[in-house]
């Protein structure tokens, strides 16, 4: 059976799990965990990419993420392959780390962003790596700690958690570890993991079928939400991927964008490839980043090719050229046209 697409876009809030192969461990000790989260804080500040809640188990990881400029699967495929080789390196080991496709599960966040933040930071307790809540409040391999004021993670948005609770930093930590407590009786929470609609029962049409019915399902194996929200990303989803495949088969691939962006910016084509740091040349490169992963689908890895660059110079040329974007009111094509 093959695989479903990745959803994901700017604003997007993921649960993403990964797992070591075989359920091996993917943290054997302290070293390895301190390892991942420098990696870790490097990757989302380089990406801002904002983080509300992880935790790191012997054998697999959750992270609460929301979708920056730098797309998730561009963002996880810079820490998880860094972490690998490390790992490798360090252990002395050859071969796969992790699980081919970590999961990702895109999540409606007003219904969900506190109970995710619980259910994660519970992980450590419900797997007894600590033995009780005050225990967690320290411990240094779980965003808890840092939500409780008691370790620092520069790269951990606590500000916008904790703004739920009170605007006050003591008040909202108090309600907020009551809220956790309160969690723990609960358990394991499946629900929070799987999503509760089937989907290849069916497909998009048994969705669409029973949307307009007036039934509410809370999403695929993909997306956590209510119908709404469900029906919503998909047809996003499907919208972005048709036009993806639209623009190639009109023959909109790299050259061409080169093309239009020197066109765009009155330049020489060779000189928008060109390598260097002239204010044009960077400011063609950023958009040429930026419309070839948005708009045409191109990953960092194949433009970093193209460009012969690396690929985080990629990611954050994709960023400038986001801003520059939207600044300058540019568009690739017109929507009517697209």
């Amino acid at each position: 059976m093959p695989r479903k697409a990745r959803i994901d876009a700017p604003g997007a809030l993921h649960h993403i799990i990964v797992r070591g192969i075989e359920r091996r461990k993917i943290f054997r000790d302290n070293k390895d965990r301190d390892n991942f989260l420098d990696r870790l804080g490097v990757v989302l500040i380089d990406t801002q990419t904002p983080c509300f809640a992880w935790a790191l188990m012997p054998n697999h990881l959750h992270l609460l993420l929301r979708t920056g400029l730098v797309p998730i699967a561009t963002v996880m495929r810079r820490l998880l392959t860094g972490y690998a080789i490390g790992f490798n390196h360090r252990h002395r080991r050859h071969g796969q780390l992790f699980q081919n496709r970590y999961r990702s599960i895109l999540c409606q966040e007003d219904a969900y962003l506190l109970e995710l933040v619980r259910y994660i930071h519970l992980n450590p307790l419900r797997a007894r790596l600590v033995s009780d809540l005050k225990e967690l409040d320290k411990y240094p391999y779980c965003g808890h700690s840092v939500l409780m004021g008691k370790k620092k993670r520069e790269w951990q948005d606590t500000d916008y958690i904790l703004r739920f609770y009170d605007s006050k930093y003591s008040i909202a930590r108090r309600r907020y570890r009551a809220y956790v407590k309160q969690g723990i009786a609960e358990g394991r929470r499946p629900d929070l993991v799987g999503g509760g609609l089937i989907r290849s029962a069916g497909g998009w049409s048994v969705l669409k079928a029973v949307r307009k019915s007036g039934a509410r399902m809370k999403g695929d194996e993909r997306i956590l939400g209510d119908g709404d929200f469900v029906e919503k990303v998909l047809d996003e989803a499907g919208e972005s991927l048709e036009r993806k495949y639209k623009l190639g088969s009109q023959g909109y691939d790299f050259d061409w964008l080169v093309q239009h962006v020197a066109q765009l910016l009155d330049m020489e084509p060779e000189d928008v490839l060109a390598r260097g740091k002239y204010k044009q040349t960077v400011k063609a490169r950023a958009l040429l980043c930026y419309w070839g992963m948005r708009e045409l689908g191109m990953t960092s890895v194949q433009l970093a090719q193209k460009l012969n660059l690396a690929q985080p110079t990629i990611s954050q040329s994709a960023m400038r050229g986001r801003k520059i974007a939207l600044e300058e009111g540019l568009k690739l094509l017109e929507r009517h046209n697209q």
